[in-house]
């Protein structure tokens, strides 16, 4: 904490700490009977019974990074969606700029937000527009929505010992890219290639999950989550929490975007703290695994299996080292000193 107040401690830019969190939760009285996924620790997405099947809603805003922030939205909240079980299919836009802003800008958030859409098959369907004193540089706050059509909704705790853990595509990309374009100054020491592959890992390797989290569902994975603010640490800590079990992680095995490890490097960062979008974990049993490795190469989807579920809680290697985790994500801290 960064000190403390009488009104309890004061909080750092970053996720509302977990164990707040979960006091916050608890005091929420129970869920209708319709809600078949609701708010927990580590879930990103609500689920809804309807008619059609299962409601699935997620809304996230785009806060660290000042370019691609409408792109940014779209695939964000449409990977908590899809790590739901769920196609995403409707978004809706809160866009908060400052006074003064340009009409253009405005103009090319939603040319960004339109194609970002159209390359999901997804659709703009509401939202809110503003010019506020309160911001001071462009937000997008956007929310999707999705159908699981089967009823099945994947939630991140669904998960016991015996399973597996399979990481599908490596980390750190979109913690890459954002620190490549916000602290370029501080990387001139990096070969320039390697810092514009960094830059561009927005567009390749890519951030977005959808793919395979939908296949991942139709593999019959037990669990899958999208590792964000906190990067693939905080990411499996949630896992660990949700399941209620011990998670034990082979380093050696994990999935590592190169130029990402040596933007962390030249910046002080710790690629397992960074922001990991692009990265889907999933939890099989050990006896699919094998299947949904193949499965996930053969859709061009690289994959490994990274680790094993235990009795037990939090998450450790293979030695038994307690995974170091912070709940303040490395480019939040790079960004904000």
């Amino acid at each position: 904490m960064a000190g403390s107040s009488d009104r309890g401690p004061l909080l750092r830019s970053g996720k509302i700490p977990l164990d707040l969190l979960a006091q916050l939760l608890a005091e929420l009285p129970p869920p209708p009977p319709e809600v078949k996924l609701g708010a927990a620790i580590g879930e990103d997405a609500c689920g809804i019974e309807v008619p059609s099947g299962v409601l699935v809603v997620a809304a996230d805003p785009i806060t660290l990074t000042s370019e691609e922030i409408a792109r940014l939205s779209v695939i964000v909240n449409a990977n908590d969606v899809a790590v739901s079980g769920a196609r995403p299919r409707w978004f809706l836009a809160v866009v908060l700029v400052p006074p003064g802003t340009a009409a253009s800008v405005v103009r090319e958030l939603f040319g960004a937000l339109s194609r970002a859409l159209s390359e999901l098959g997804a659709h703009l369907v509401g939202g809110h527009t503003e010019a506020t004193p309160a911001v001071n540089r462009p937000i997008v706050i956007g929310q999707m929505l999705g159908v699981a059509e089967t009823g099945r909704v994947v939630s991140t705790g669904g998960f016991g010992p015996g399973d597996v853990v399979v990481q599908v595509r490596p980390a750190p990309i979109e913690g890459a890219s954002v620190l490549a374009r916000e602290a370029a100054d501080q990387l001139e020491g990096l070969p320039a290639a390697l810092v514009q592959e960094a830059r561009e890992a927005l567009d390749r390797p890519g951030i977005s999950v959808v793919e395979p989290a939908l296949l991942a569902t139709e593999l019959g994975a037990k669990s899958l989550h999208d590792p964000t603010e906190g990067g693939l640490a905080v990411g499996l800590h949630e896992m660990a929490s949700a399941a209620g079990v011990r998670i034990s992680i082979d380093r050696q095995a994990v999935l590592w975007f190169e130029p990402g490890l040596a933007v962390c490097d030249a910046l002080g960062a710790d690629p397992w703290s960074t922001l990991a979008s692009g990265t889907l974990v999933a939890v099989f049993s050990a006896e699919a695994a094998e299947t949904a490795l193949a499965a996930f190469a053969q859709g061009g989807h690289p994959a490994a299996l990274i680790g094993t579920v235990e009795e037990g809680s939090g998450v450790f290697d293979g030695e038994g080292r307690p995974l170091p985790w912070s709940e303040r994500d490395e480019v939040a801290r790079l960004l904000s000193a």
